[in-house]
């Protein structure tokens, strides 16, 4: 490949990258922000162009992870942006999670950074930035969750990290063998949840999932009937049953038992499932690369297959890369991704810019 092919195919894929899920595959770096009017959205008046993550905290405030603009924060009044000149380390926004003390933690492309509540209103310093070389070596973050212990389990480029409070410590998962390929890392875990039981859950690129009890490993891959070993985002919903969505694949309940694969083939327009999530209804709401989201309320259709519904750019929703789904305290329902902000009134979509609307 000739020089100026190899730089024409590198800007074709950093193109493909910013708009759709494979822009996890390798974090945007992005340059400090020293002024506070270029770490806001200029072009119109979307919250930003591209929502990646959607948080309500224990207080009711919104959290909107960016991808190029920090974090924009709405306390049911006004939106008010975060990063470099409010010191905030990181300007994409990969993971949104709170701890017991109400703390909210990021995962950004410069590491993690911590907002204290407590110290907002007694003059003290609102963010901790681990995203000095000396904690993870100044790679980027893709996934963030804390759980019922008050642990921080943080996903990186190159493996997860796991916080006890005091010190990071690398955590390590049982991979079988080595894994080739360009722009990605085995390491590289997408996803970190928790289950009912207390179970951690690890997304990984091309070993499928890991359940970790505490003591021992569970792997799921495709040997077990998982439709694809790349998986982006592992959720339990109300019933129990594990859902994978995958790189490649579509998606993948697991009943404690079996498999149960929606792709393509038979249910949705594209493989590539960047996230999934249960509504408070039971429904539980998915992408697709290309086409939105997709809702399955639990029913079959006459043939036996599984009734989704889809809302797209029909039903006013003009994200073709959706990123994030959330339900807030409120039950409105939001999806974000490359074309900002939107929210369901129960039959289609609008835009939510920072003008509004918010009730």
């Amino acid at each position: 490949m000739t020089i100026l092919n190899t730089q024409i195919y590198l800007l074709l894929f950093s193109v493909v990258l910013i708009t759709s899920c494979g822009a996890k595959d390798k974090p945007a770096r992005s340059e400090n922000t020293t002024n506070e009017s270029e770490a806001t959205p200029k072009k119109n008046s979307q919250i930003s162009e591209y929502i990646r993550q959607i948080f309500q905290d224990k207080n009711g405030n919104l959290w909107f992870g960016t991808n190029g603009y920090g974090v924009a924060h709405y306390d049911g009044d006004s939106i008010s942006y975060f990063s470099n000149a409010q010191g905030f380390d990181g300007q994409q926004i990969t993971g949104i999670t709170e701890d017991r003390e109400k703390n909210i933690w990021f995962a950004t492309d410069h590491g993690v950074v911590k907002y204290d509540w407590s110290s907002n209103n007694e003059g003290g310093k609102r963010f901790t930035n681990y995203t000095d070389w000396k904690y993870f070596r100044g790679q980027g973050f893709w996934s963030i969750f804390a759980d019922r212990k008050n642990n921080i389990w943080a996903g990186s480029e190159t493996g997860i990290f796991l916080f006890d409070g005091t010190n990071w410590a690398p955590f390590e998962l049982p991979y079988p063998e080595k894994v080739t390929g360009e722009f990605i890392t085995k390491g590289t875990s997408w996803s970190i949840t928790e289950d009912r039981a207390g179970n951690m859950w690890f997304s990984t690129n091309g070993f499928g999932g890991f359940k970790f009890d505490g003591r021992s490993f569970t792997q799921y891959s495709e040997k077990d009937g998982l439709t694809d070993n790349s998986v982006d985002n592992i959720m339990e919903d109300s019933k129990g049953n594990i859902w994978f969505g995958t790189r490649f694949g579509g998606v993948s309940r697991y009943d404690g038992l079996t498999f149960t694969n929606y792709t393509e083939k038979n249910s949705i327009g594209n493989n590539e499932v960047c996230v999934i999530y249960e509504d408070k209804k039971g429904n539980i709401w998915f992408s697709s690369e290309g086409y939105g989201v997709y809702r399955y309320n639990g029913e079959s259709l006459p043939n036996g297959k599984a009734s989704f519904t889809n809302y797209s750019q029909k039903q006013g929703l003009d994200v073709r890369a959706v990123q994030t789904i959330f339900e807030d305290k409120e039950g409105r329902l939001w999806v974000g991704g490359g074309g900002g902000l939107y929210r369901y009134d129960g039959k289609s979509f609008f835009n939510v810019t920072k003008n509004g609307p918010w009730k």
